[in-house]
């Protein structure tokens, strides 16, 4: 499998990628979101790892400090907003 050049400098290159693919984004499973969020927080390449989200419309997980939610958000025409 390829890996992206970016990737090899992301702060959770070696965490367990399960911290930012939880089973659901509420109820108990926010405390791993939030966790998964702040090892984005200090990450070098947060906004490049957010533009491949965007990019390549990843549905699931914590990609760039963001949860699905956001990057729907990120993604609608300002009107819909």
């Amino acid at each position: 499998m390829m890996m992206l050049d970016w990737t090899r400098r992301a702060a959770c290159l070696d965490l367990d990628p399960e911290l930012f693919f939880p089973i659901s984004m509420e109820g108990p499973s926010q405390s791993q979101v939030e966790q998964a969020k702040q090892v984005c927080g200090n990450c070098p390449v947060r906004e490049t790892c957010l533009a491949y989200a965007l990019d390549t419309r990843q549905a699931y997980g914590v990609w760039g400090g963001t949860d699905p939610a956001q990057r729907r958000e990120l993604t609608q025409p300002a009107g819909a907003r």
